[in-house]
C-alpha cells in the first residue's frame, strides 16, 4: 500500500509539472523560446514539460488563454490584452515577449507600384488575426498616416505570401526567417516595419499572458516557467547549440538562423522582465480604440504580474 501511495503521489506531482502553451506564429525567433529551451533541456532542468499548440497569431493565442484551454499564451498582442482586460476578461500579463517592431515587416510583390506607406491608401493590407501585434501595427499605420486602407486578416506568413503573390492582397506581412529567401531573390520588397509607427517603435508589442485562474492555481509552475524562459533567452544569444536547435526546428540553415537573430532581434527585444513604453501605449490604446479610457496605475498593477527573478 505504501509503495502504491508513493507511486500515485509521484504521478500526481509529475502531472502538475506539465504546462500547455498557445504560441503565436510557429518558427519566429521570438516565439521559439519555449521550443529551443525544451530542446536544450532547460525546461526539463526546472522539472517542466511543455505541450505547445501553435496558432496563426496573437488573437487566437489570447482566445485560448481566455477560454482556459491553455496555461500560457506566447506572443499575445499588447493592445489586445489591454482591450480584453478593460472589458473584465480574466487575463494577466506574466512577461514581455517582444519589445519593438523591427521584426515585423510589410511587403509587396517586386513589380508592385506601391513604394511607401502613403501608397497603402485604398489597398488591401494584411495582418494575422484580430487583437494580434500585426493588427495593432496596421491600425497604427492607418491612424498615424490618415490612410483608408482595407485591413484584412490573412493568418500566418505562408498563407499571406500566397495571397500576395496571387494578387488577392496588395500588401502582405511577415517576420523572419519567413520571407528572407524571397527578399534575396528580389521577388518581394519591404515597404515598412513595425518601427515605422510611433505607437510600436521601441515599445513592448507582444506578451506572455495567462489566465487569472492559472496564476491562482499554478503560481509555482508559472514562476519556474519564467526562470527557465529567462535562462533560455540568455542561451539563445550565447550558445551555438541554440542556433542549431532553432535551425533544426524551423528547417533552415544555421546561416539564416543566425541572420534572423542578429539582423532582426537584439537581445533586449526579448527581455521578459520589462513591459516598455506604457506611458505611450496606454493612451495609444484609447486612440486606436482598443480601450474606452486609459488604464489607471492600479489597473496596470493588477494586469501586469511578472514573477520576480530569483
Amino acid at each position: 500500500m505504501a509503495v502504491g501511495l508513493a507511486m500515485t503521489l509521484a504521478q500526481a506531482a509529475l502531472a502538475q509539472d506539465k504546462l500547455k502553451l498557445a504560441v503565436g506564429q510557429r518558427g519566429n525567433w521570438d516565439t521559439s523560446v519555449a521550443e529551443i529551451g525544451t530542446r536544450l533541456g532547460i525546461f526539463k532542468k526546472h522539472n517542466l514539460e511543455l505541450e505547445m499548440l501553435y496558432t496563426q497569431g496573437g488573437g487566437e493565442t489570447q482566445q485560448a488563454v481566455l477560454s482556459n484551454s491553455v496555461d500560457i499564451g506566447v506572443a499575445g498582442g499588447i493592445m489586445g490584452a489591454m482591450s480584453a482586460f478593460s472589458k473584465g476578461a480574466p487575463i494577466r500579463i506574466m512577461g514581455a515577449e517582444t519589445t519593438g517592431g523591427q521584426d515585423l515587416f510589410w511587403y509587396v510583390k517586386a513589380e508592385s507600384p506601391i513604394k511607401a506607406l502613403k501608397d497603402f491608401d485604398g489597398k488591401t493590407v494584411a495582418y494575422s488575426t484580430n487583437g494580434s501585434s500585426t493588427h495593432g501595427v496596421v491600425n497604427a499605420f492607418v491612424k498615424e498616416n490618415g490612410l483608408k486602407a482595407k485591413l484584412t486578416a490573412t493568418g500566418g506568413p505562408a498563407q499571406t505570401l500566397t495571397q500576395v503573390m496571387s494578387g488577392q492582397i496588395d500588401v502582405g506581412w511577415a517576420a523572419p526567417p519567413f520571407g528572407l529567401d524571397q527578399l534575396d531573390r528580389n521577388e518581394i520588397r519591404i515597404i515598412a516595419t513595425g518601427n515605422d509607427t510611433q505607437a510600436f517603435k521601441s515599445q513592448t508589442v507582444r506578451l506572455l499572458i495567462t489566465n487569472t485562474s492559472v496564476l491562482q492555481n499554478k503560481k509555482p509552475l508559472v514562476e519556474r516557467f519564467m526562470q527557465a524562459y529567462r535562462e533560455t533567452v540568455d542561451a539563445m544569444y550565447s550558445s551555438d547549440e541554440a542556433i542549431k536547435a532553432y535551425a533544426s526546428f524551423v528547417g533552415i540553415s544555421e546561416r539564416i538562423a543566425r541572420r534572423t537573430r542578429d539582423d532582426f532581434f537584439p537581445k533586449a527585444a526579448l527581455d521578459p522582465d520589462k513591459v516598455v513604453g506604457l506611458e505611450t501605449i496606454v493612451p495609444d490604446a484609447v486612440t486606436l480604440k482598443y480601450t474606452a479610457q486609459p488604464l489607471t496605475k492600479e489597473q496596470l498593477a493588477e494586469l501586469i504580474q511578472i514573477p520576480p527573478r530569483k
